[in-house]
């Protein structure tokens, strides 16, 4: 019981970590339909933002901070700009264009960061605050542990409270409901998919950062594996549904820390990429996702 008691909180560590990263593939999907595959390489950009604020202030809860706050910012400039130059000239083409430019996107920003001089291809220590254990009747819970699900859970929380009960909140529900409606009704449409794209990048730049203090280790392929995941997750939890994306997450982790707590951590990829095939033969709309019925 102790060590499933004890990979239940890996998991839901790492769980949380994908949950945020699902969010912005989820977002996403559900105002245009397009799946985000440079997703991942945002996180990248946000991981190696905070490396740099934190090796140039120190280590700190303060200097912690002030990575989140940069760090979200560039990205959230990042994925505003990609959707204005990269997907919106393409918003009307068909789906395979935008598809295989968001792969584009990803290519570029690996290959763009590898050659950027004070970067280069090879992997950096993350700096990190020191760690200590809490032990619970047996069970250790690390400090990390602590502020990677503290901080997803508080900006779940805040997400699910921006899209439910703000004005901008409703706009992207309208928009993501039906876009020609919503224009008709004076909703800024374009700008309301620039939000969505920069708040899913702010998430991202989160799930960077945290990602990193609980894998000190980054590189520019970095966000590939965690932006694959993060979209099985939303898979999971059903694509264009943000509880979903939480529930994906958390779901997801978990089965990956009880695999590697049980089996072996070299089947943990297997089984997170069977879950995917899994749920798509099962119920192909995920665990809250809705089925949308066309009229022709």
């Amino acid at each position: 019981m102790e060590i499933f008691l004890q990979q239940l909180i890996n998991g839901i560590s790492l769980g949380s970590i994908y949950a945020l990263i699902a969010l912005g593939y989820t977002m996403v999907y559900g105002i245009v339909m397009l799946i985000n595959f440079a997703h991942g390489d945002i996180l990248m950009v946000g991981a190696y933002t905070g490396y740099f604020v934190l090796t140039r202030f120190g280590v700190s809860p303060l200097t912690l901070a002030l990575a989140f706050i940069i760090g979200a910012t560039v990205c959230a400039i990042l994925g505003v700009s990609i959707e204005r130059f990269a997907y919106r000239p393409l918003r009307n083409a068909p789906r395979l264009n935008s598809l295989i430019t968001a792969i584009a996107v990803s290519l570029i920003l690996q290959n763009g960061v590898r050659v950027i001089p004070f970067i280069g291809p090879n992997p950096r220590q993350f700096p990190r605050p020191a760690v200590s254990t809490v032990s619970f009747g047996g069970i250790a819970v690390s400090t990390i542990q602590l502020i990677v699900i503290v901080c997803s859970a508080l900006l779940m929380v805040g997400l699910s409270f921006l899209i439910n009960y703000t004005k901008r909140g409703k706009a992207m529900r309208a928009v993501s409901y039906d876009m020609q409606a919503a224009s008709l009704m004076g909703i800024p449409v374009n700008s309301t998919i620039s939000f969505t794209f920069a708040l899913g990048s702010i998430l991202a730049a989160a799930g960077g950062i945290l990602f990193a203090c609980a894998y000190p280790q980054i590189s520019p392929t970095m966000g590939t594996m965690p932006g694959l995941k993060a979209f099985v997750a939303a898979v999971l939890g059903g694509i264009g549904s943000v509880p979903g994306a939480m529930l994906g997450g958390i779901i997801l982790g978990i089965a990956e820390a009880l695999t590697k707590g049980y089996l072996s951590s070299q089947y943990a990829d297997a089984i997170s990429f069977s879950i995917l095939i899994i749920i798509l033969l099962v119920k192909p709309t995920g665990i809250l996702g809705r089925t949308l019925r066309i009229k022709v």
